[in-house]
Formats: C-alpha cells, structure tokens, sequence
C-alpha cells in the first residue's frame, strides 16, 4: 500500500473511530431514561445503561417505565424475545397514561411452544375502552437477534412500525365520534409477565417452569417525543422539524403495509363480524388501513 492510500486509509478509520464514539454518546441510557417499576434483581441494565433485560420466573415477572410523560412524538425500542418455549410468557412496550380512564398503545408479544410464532397483538385504548386488536406473524424470528419496534403518535393517527415497516395505522376519527388518544401524556412501559391464562393457544398452552428463568433483552430506546410536566421541553432536535407530527404514509409504506396485512396478519377486529352483530365499529367502515 503506498503512503497516500495508507493515509488515506488511516484517516477514514479515524473518521469512523469518531463517528461511533459520537453515536454512542448520543445514545440513551437506560440508567437517564428509566425506572424499573417491578420485579427487583430480575429487571437488569447492563453495558453501562446501554441494555436493559427482563426476567421472568414462577414467582415474578419485571418491568419499567420511562422516568417522562409524553404528548405525542416518536418512540423507538429494540427487542429480542425470550427463546426456546415461550408459551404463556408475554413481552410488552406500549404507551399508557394513569387513571380510570386511561389511554395506551399498545405492542403485546405472545410467547408460544417452541417451533410456533410468536403472535403480535395491538391494541388501541381511550378513555379505557379499547377491542381494537389486531395480531400478526413475524416474517423473522424475533428471538434471534435485536429487531426496532416504533410507534409514532400525533394528532392524526397512530402508526405501529417494525424494522421502520409501518404494519398498522389507526386514524383519528374523533370527528366522527371515534374516540382517539389525544389529551393524556403518557409514559412509556415494558413488561415480561405470565399469562399463561390466555396468552399462548387461548391458555392451551402453559408455561413450562422447568425453563424459567425467561428473559427478553431491550436496547437503543430513543423518545423523539414532546415531553410534559415541570420544566419539561421537546426531546426533538429542531433541525428534524418534529417529522414526526405529520408522519402518515408515502406510496412505499402503502405498498409495504398491504403486504404485511394481506400476508402477516392473522386477526383484525374489522373483519369479526361475529363479535359485532350489530355492525362493524365506525372506523372500520371510514379507513383503508386500521
């Protein structure tokens, strides 16, 4: 190699040397941005704040929540799912305000026997009431490796996103006289805990203690969100103009939603016209991706 090509060589080594270490130091740690709620020793951050694990066993699940409130924003977390035989164990993160009448959003990984998917369960709540479920199969195995869960909230509609593929959208239909989460800040939690009353075959399934403890493994949470409460400010840079707050889907996004929903999901609320007799919810009938 001659000296020109090795200089320039060393230089973009350098060049990536230093923007790791900016993107480490920017990234959120765990240690700032939460406080585990439940579960003790069982709820771990590790690597300095860079990861966080979850435990479950016969006696107890774990848990978090963001040590912040929202009203709406961006929220980004990595997740890889307890292995193995998974069943009757549920894995969350969702976004929920406090009270009776409390709103979420919500994503809900349901374990299974070992060989079967994991089932993806969303949910809508406002002012409690929710029966907005829609579930799906992975095109990926979720246990294998670290996978980004978002969901983007604004006054326009909710987006649940997978490795930045959108597979749901729920519409602000307020005006039609659908309820939509839109005045209550709220935290963002996670959770490891048992279910296995329902969660895995309709409670067929239970869990096998003899593999506990279970763990799932959180990273790389990030709230590009508008936070509230006492000498609170956005967390959104301004030079990213909160894209958020507008975010709905282009073209690519239309395309890769039909493909997740004609090919991944495998119950929507809309299409259950058994469990409403009566007609299908008001937003079933007004939008094109639910």
């Amino acid at each position: 190699m001659g000296q020109s090509s090795y200089s320039n060589a060393k230089a973009c080594a350098v060049a990536l040397t230093i923007s790791y270490l900016i993107l480490a130091a920017s990234a959120g740690s765990f240690y700032d941005d939460v406080d585990i709620t439940f579960g003790g020793e069982r709820a771990k951050i590790l690597n300095g704040g860079q990861d966080l694990s979850l435990s479950l066993d016969q006696y107890s699940g774990s848990g978090f929540q963001s040590k912040h409130e929202y009203l709406f924003g961006r929220f980004d977390m990595q997740l890889k799912l307890v292995p193995g035989n998974s069943a009757g164990t549920v894995t969350t993160f969702y976004l929920s305000s406090q009270g009776a009448g409390h709103d979420e959003i919500d994503f809900e990984f349901l374990g299974n026997s070992t060989g079967n998917p994991y089932t993806i369960h969303t949910n809508v709540y406002t002012q409690a009431k929710g029966n907005k479920e829609q579930q799906f199969h992975l095109w990926f195995d979720p246990t294998a490796a670290f996978h980004t869960y978002t969901i983007v909230w604004n006054t326009q509609r909710i987006i649940f996103l997978i490795d930045n593929i959108p597979v749901r959208v729920f519409n602000n239909h307020d005006a039609s006289g659908v309820p939509f989460p839109k005045s209550q800040p709220m935290r963002v939690y996670a959770s490891l805990w048992n279910a296995d009353d329902w969660a895995t075959q309709g409670g067929r399934v239970k869990a096998d203690w003899t593999k506990a403890p279970f763990t799932a493994s959180y990273r790389k949470f990030n709230a590009n969100a508008k936070r509230v409460g006492p000498n609170s400010k956005s967390t959104s840079s301004e030079s990213d103009n909160q894209a958020w707050s507008t975010q709905g889907l282009d073209a690519a996004g239309r395309n890769r939603i039909r493909w997740v929903q004609n090919k991944h999901m495998i119950y929507n609320y809309c299409n259950d016209r058994k469990r409403f007799p009566n007609g299908l919810p008001t937003e079933c009938k007004n939008s094109r991706f639910l």
